[in-house]
């Protein structure tokens, strides 16, 4: 019988003057960063579920930032493919409820104190991401005063357009009669309804053909949307399931304040 390492001869083994993959990914730092305070079991979980999610949200900014300059330029087709991809990962991080799902009541009571005021509700990156889908809320700004870089990052994506500003932008470049109100508001604001939008998406889906790039970016966005409902419904289930009706870490009504 032939020894099946035979073929991989060509295998790298001697890494005294090259880059490995640990090297390149930065693994020391990466996996010496899940540090327990309370030094419970389930501890663990918490951290690295919440770490891998922030992981997901950099590139879920990554790529919706990337989307956003795309469809400035009108170059659709390449916004498609980040968009597309966006959806995968909010995928990947919904699935992740279920993995901390398996975290009972009583365990996360035995290290909830350790985490003190800190919470969920300040991840600046979830804001990064809300900011760029259009939610924007200027009270969320106040939490990040301590860390001035931090607080002028939120504060210029606070004030920059949305993936759906630029995305009206790109109807009315189309020949669409879109409101100037719309076109020169205030993008800090969070969009509402518009009768001439509502007409040019109509218009959109009645004729398909005529407007596939546009109709294909409305599918996406409409993609992006259901999966960051199922991420807050899931999010909203999994605390009401660890914690009940109790008050979260960070001073929110907890699942109330999710619902």
């Amino acid at each position: 019988m032939k020894n099946p390492t035979n073929n991989e001869n060509n295998i790298e083994t001697n890494f005294k003057e090259k880059m490995t993959y640990g090297e390149y990914l930065q693994l020391d730092s990466l996996l010496s960063s899940q540090n327990r305070l309370s030094g419970h079991h389930d501890e663990m979980l918490f951290i690295v579920i919440h770490q891998v999610s922030e992981l997901w949200m950099k590139l879920i900014l990554h790529e919706l930032n990337a989307a956003i300059e795309a469809i400035k330029k009108d170059h659709l087709s390449v916004s498609f493919k980040k968009l597309a991809r966006v959806s995968q990962i909010q995928f990947q991080i919904i699935q992740a409820w279920d993995v901390l799902s398996t975290l009972t009541p009583s365990e996360y009571l035995e290290f909830r104190d350790s985490l003190g005021s800190a919470s969920g509700f300040q991840s600046y990156q979830y804001r990064l991401i809300e900011f760029a889908l259009g939610y924007k809320s200027d009270f969320i700004l106040k939490i990040y005063e301590k860390d001035t870089e931090l607080h002028q990052k939120l504060e210029q994506a606070y004030r920059a357009p949305s993936l759906y500003d630029v995305s009206i932008s790109a109807l009315k470049r189309a020949g669409f009669d879109i409101s100037d109100d719309i076109l020169k508001r205030d993008v800090s604001k969070a969009y509402t309804f518009d009768e001439s939008v509502h007409k040019a998406w109509k218009e959109v889906y009645l004729n398909t053909e005529d407007h596939w790039d546009l109709y294909q970016l409305a599918e996406k966005l409409v993609d992006i949307e259901d999966r960051f409902q199922q991420w807050r419904f899931r999010h909203m289930k999994t605390v009401e399931r660890i914690i009940g009706f109790k008050t979260g870490t960070g001073g929110s009504s907890g699942v109330h304040y999710l619902k």
